[in-house]
């Protein structure tokens, strides 16, 4: 690590300062303060202005190429779960199961079954109808239960295969893809306790949210949903997603690689097309069955993507800013930083995941270049647990979500929240899983090595 290291990550520190100031004192636009602070970052770096609109054009792009889709359709889904009533169905047969006083272990597991294969994004969307209803019908403080979905979601995204970044993870460190399923289960389960329902219960103390006002009553129906079929619809989505992979998984001497029921599993189980046919059944069994016009509903689905319009704006601002930031070297220069620290190998991989993801906002990006930059650690350390190594990587992606990270954003305008209240919430709620995970981690391989020796 040089001088030119140092000058890049005070830049970037700088950087998000700026944008911290922009939204919060300022009043700045999310999206004009993401373009100022990549600008800034961009020319104090060297790079060419040209090449930093460049770079934000491109980061804008890719971000908004790859979720724009499926945040539009999971959002006409949970519209369409709200307005026929749906969610408050599901909600008081699922409070009946559960019992009032756990309403927080019935969003706990719906956000497990749902997080294991979906998006971050998508399952925030589809379990947001069901938080309104429980927090309406239970009378709970509505942090007390969203904070523990949160922290179930994200786990999920950060740690558990199929999830893009820990697949990655996977195959570059050559882990066992059960072993991190099940390691993923025994640490994420009580980090999410710690980061859920625990700190909520902090937070209700110290940051006053009330639910979003326009998303909390459902239309009036002339007849109304079913419990089963709704809850086949919500889940439609994960099935077709979980097919894909189920089916990824199995060995080529059982299914031939160019077999069509793989290209068909990979087609349907592609988020964009599993959500599209999702909808597509949701007209009928949550509105044409419910006695919904096709004009009213074609109204539902305007509307509800009208709502998201700034949040995949801000989205995509936020992945510029991650591209000007990653251009600009300073995810190296973190990654240089940390390796010069000699720390144990899960620490490490701990902080180099961690110092990406704040440098750049995505918890994907994090895991795939810290996984490539540790791969010559395994050499080193022949004796490591690699799927430990994979769930450290994790973790350390998960940490500190502030504002160059889109999930911040979709979190805000999903729950309705300021930018402080998120701050003191999501983004206190995504430390307390970075730093809560890496200790349980670290547990986890003593014991581990004190069993093999």
């Amino acid at each position: 690590m040089d001088a030119h290291d140092t000058q890049l990550i005070a830049l970037a520190v700088a950087s998000v300062g700026l944008l911290v100031a922009l939204v919060t004192w300022l009043k700045v636009n999310p999206f004009i303060a993401l373009l100022l602070a990549a600008l800034l970052l961009g020319a104090g770096s060297g790079l060419e202005m040209p090449a930093v609109l460049k770079a934000f054009q491109d980061g804008l792009g890719v971000t908004l190429g790859g979720i724009a889709g499926v945040i539009g359709l999971g959002v006409m889904l949970g519209k369409l779960l709200a307005e026929s009533g749906g969610a408050e169905v599901l909600a008081k047969r699922f409070i009946v199961f559960f019992g009032p006083a756990r309403a927080g272990l019935c969003i706990m597991a719906l956000a497990l079954a749902i997080g294991l294969t979906t998006w971050f994004a998508v399952g925030l969307i589809l379990l947001l109808p069901i938080l309104l209803t429980l927090t309406r019908e239970t009378k709970k403080p509505f942090l007390l239960l969203a904070l523990p979905m949160l922290a179930c979601l994200s786990v999920m995204h950060g740690l558990m295969p199929p999830h893009p970044g820990p697949v990655i993870a996977v195959d570059a460190l050559k882990a066992n893809t059960g072993l991190v399923l099940v390691w993923g289960f025994v640490i994420g389960l009580p980090t999410a306790v710690i980061a859920g329902p625990i700190f909520a219960r902090w937070a209700v103390r110290h940051v006053e949210a009330q639910p979003p006002a326009a998303a909390v009553a459902a239309s009036a129906t002339l007849r109304p949903a079913q419990f089963g079929l709704t809850l086949f619809t919500m889940l439609l989505p994960v099935a077709l997603m979980l097919f894909a992979t189920v089916v990824e998984l199995v060995p080529e001497r059982v299914l031939e690689a160019k077999h069509p029921l793989r290209a068909t599993a990979a087609f349907v189980g592609n988020p964009t097309i599993a959500l599209t046919i999702s909808v597509l059944f949701a007209l009928w069994s949550l509105g044409v069955r419910c006695g919904h016009a096709p004009a009213r509903l074609l109204k539902f689905t305007e509307e509800s993507i009208a709502s998201v319009g700034m949040v995949l704006l801000v989205v995509g601002a936020g992945g510029g800013f991650a591209r000007v930031l990653r251009d600009a070297g300073v995810a190296n220069s973190l990654g240089d930083m940390a390796k010069m620290l000699h720390l144990p190998p899960l620490l490490y991989a701990w902080m180099v995941a961690a110092f990406i993801r704040v440098a750049t906002g995505s918890a994907t990006v994090a895991i795939t270049a810290a996984s490539g930059l540790l791969v010559p650690l395994l050499a080193e350390n022949p004796g490591i647990n690699r799927e430990l190594l994979v769930i450290s990587i994790g973790c350390g992606s998960l940490f500190l979500s502030h504002l160059n990270d889109g999930g911040f954003w979709i979190v805000k305008e999903c729950l309705g929240l300021s930018v402080p209240q998120t701050l003191r919430t999501w983004t206190v709620t995504e430390t307390i899983i970075g730093i809560a995970g890496l200790l349980i981690t670290l547990a986890a391989d003593f014991f581990w090595r004190m069993a093999h020796t």
